[in-house]
């Protein structure tokens, strides 16, 4: 099988990206379900209080007379790559790696069942998170909006159950929580209008922080104003 060349789909600055982990319990290899769904898109969660505090009233910052400082606001760079095929997607912050894998890669149609194919792509991801350290780790199960909602709601959660079991089997860090849920079609990514961006809603979200001093170096943050 030929591999496909990995390609970089673009970096973007992204406010206020991913800063806290809502994990419920605690324990070695606790998994937590989705009681009560976020008021914003996961991943999006307002960002932590800026590293260093901003003076308002500092003479190097030239507000103009009358003027005010607008809140701060802490600004992660993320950059995205993803194959040519869009069946793998990353992106990482100086703070988290999130890994996407769409459905059609690791599951049959319809079902919650692995393929041949997925124990050896979930289990590269585990060797990551033993590497970075992670001990919280969301597992986002999501499906385009075709059929009902209920039906995706119950089928993105059992993926991301078996793919949360999955991660179990290889992710020896000690203490580890995981933070597992079925979003249907909220959240997506792409356009349903098309079978293309259908594809790319229908995926599986891995999402952990970034150790100190680990990774590729990129996502370096930034403040500013507003």
């Amino acid at each position: 099988m030929t591999k496909r060349p990995r390609v970089a789909a673009s970096a973007a600055v992204i406010g206020m990206l991913m800063a806290g982990f809502q994990a419920v319990g605690i324990g070695v290899g606790t998994a937590a379900a989705d009681d009560v769904k976020p008021s914003v898109p996961p991943g999006t969660e307002p960002s932590a209080a800026a590293p260093v505090p901003i003076d308002s009233k500092a003479p190097g910052l030239k507000i103009p007379q009358g003027g005010t400082l607008a809140p701060v606001k802490v600004l992660d760079i993320a950059e995205v790559v993803e194959d040519l095929g869009g069946e793998q997607r990353r992106q990482e912050t100086n703070q988290t790696v999130m890994m996407a894998l769409q459905s059609e890669v690791l599951f049959p149609e319809n079902s919650a069942v692995f393929n041949a194919a997925a124990a050896a792509r979930i289990q590269a991801i585990a060797q990551e998170i033993n590497t970075q350290k992670a001990v919280r780790i969301r597992v986002f199960g999501f499906t385009d909006d075709q059929g009902s909602y209920e039906h995706g709601q119950v089928l993105s959660k059992q993926r991301a159950d078996a793919v949360q079991a999955e991660l179990a089997k290889t992710v020896t860090v000690p203490g580890v929580v995981y933070d597992v849920r079925g979003y249907s079609e909220d959240y997506p990514i792409a356009d349903n209008g098309t079978e293309e961006g259908r594809k790319k809603n229908r995926r599986v979200e891995i999402t952990f922080p970034r150790s100190t001093g680990t990774g590729t170096g990129t996502g370096t943050g930034a403040i500013t104003g507003g």
